[in-house]
């Protein structure tokens, strides 16, 4: 019994370092607002000339931001020809909101799980 708590300690640790690892990529405005964007172009994504014409972020800082969002594992990149296309990896993005939704909303109901779909609802009728 005592090993069992020992391995579920030690994933659940390593699960918090890479979840904390993949807020500090998004930490930044324009990393943020990459996500956003690759979000709003799912599933087809967006090759990096659109990324940078959408957000008006300088090509080499661009590279620099896309580069920290696919080591943390939240966009993925594929070759096109001459083009990357980037697209945003939900399913880290639904661990990662698994992750939260776990603490915040079914272990101790510190918000409720309504509100979260209310705010999400009233967000794209905007």
């Amino acid at each position: 019994m005592e090993e069992r708590g020992q391995r579920f300690a030690e994933k659940s640790t390593k699960d918090v370092a890479r979840f904390a690892d993949m807020f500090a990529a998004m930490g930044t405005e324009p990393r943020l607002r990459i996500m956003q964007l690759l979000l709003s172009a799912h599933p087809e994504g967006m090759v990096v000339g659109d990324v940078q014409a959408e957000l008006e972020i300088p090509n080499s800082t661009l590279s620099h931001h896309l580069e920290k969002l696919k080591n943390e594992g939240l966009v993925n990149v594929r070759r096109e020809s001459t083009f990357m296309r980037y697209t945003a990896n939900t399913e880290a993005l639904r661990e990662l909101l698994q992750f939260l939704y776990a603490e915040c909303c079914t272990r101790n109901q510190a918000v409720k799980p309504q509100s979260i779909i209310q705010i999400s609802k009233q967000e794209s009728e905007r």
